[in-house]
């Protein structure tokens, strides 16, 4: 990431490798990072937004956005290919569960989910969003990391449950800012030792706190749900899912459920 210039948000401070866009609403913050990352915007753009009106998560869902949560989306131009930037998902996840952790009380239990979400005492407090561009010769031109993290609400007609930071005993004096800052600052270190060391140590640390892992989970696909042990992730962050009769599937994308 490069150096940037100051930060129209004063109240905000960042790391310098950041630059950062406030902006109080947006249709979406994806959208708007990607728009900039069309017309140029240098790695490290960060467009933060009090509130998105039409936000989305994974598969084009919708992903309500009221103010008091925190809406983020980075622009980063890694020097890799299309199947090595998707592990910038588990670095994300990586960045927020330690972000939350710094502001949040002892012994909340912060696990992640495959592929993409992060949960607090095992409902979901923030979800992950990859976009990107491929360039001509199979690289990246630049890819969008989205982040919303419930913190004063969260969506109560979800399918799989979710919560907010103000509900799990985090103090309501934390407010989106301070999480900004906390997820920014564990985003760069570890995207910086992923930079250095590859995807070993992030998938190490990720497993660690895997939710469900060896425990029996349900995986939908577009055209099945698949039922087994959540046996491992391979170096390439792939579900390795152990289906009985089936032997060993290898699941690059599908959301995943807990049967327990």
């Amino acid at each position: 990431m490069t150096a940037a210039s100051p930060a129209p948000g004063a109240e905000v401070k960042l790391p310098p490798a950041y630059r950062l866009v406030t902006l109080d609403s947006v249709e979406s913050t994806n959208d708007e990072a990607k728009r900039l990352a069309e017309a140029g915007a240098e790695d490290g753009t960060l467009v933060w937004a009090r509130e998105q009106t039409k936000g989305r998560g994974r598969m084009g869902r919708d992903f309500i956005s009221p103010r008091g949560n925190l809406y983020m989306s980075l622009v980063l131009r890694p020097e890799c290919d299309i199947a090595a930037a998707a592990q910038l998902s588990f670095v994300a996840a990586l960045a927020v569960g330690e972000g939350i952790g710094s502001v949040a009380p002892a012994m909340l239990e912060i696990t992640y989910k495959w592929p993409n979400d992060v949960l607090l005492n095992g409902r979901k407090v923030s979800g992950i969003l990859l976009e990107s561009k491929p360039a001509p010769d199979g690289g990246i031109d630049w890819l969008v990391l989205g982040l919303g993290i419930n913190i004063a609400t969260y969506p109560q007609d979800t399918e799989f449950p979710a919560t907010g930071l103000h509900f799990e005993g985090t103090p309501k004096t934390v407010t989106e800012v301070e999480v900004l800052q906390a997820v920014s600052r564990h985003f760069l270190a570890w995207v910086n030792r992923w930079l250095d060391d590859g995807f070993a140590p992030v998938r190490q640390a990720w497993l660690s706190h895997a939710h469900g892992k060896g425990e029996t989970i349900q995986v939908r696909l577009p055209k099945e749900t698949l039922s087994g042990t959540f046996a491992d992730m391979d170096g390439n962050g792939v579900l390795l899912l152990d289906v009985p009769g089936a032997g060993q599937r290898r699941i690059a994308a599908g959301d995943v459920f807990f049967t327990a």
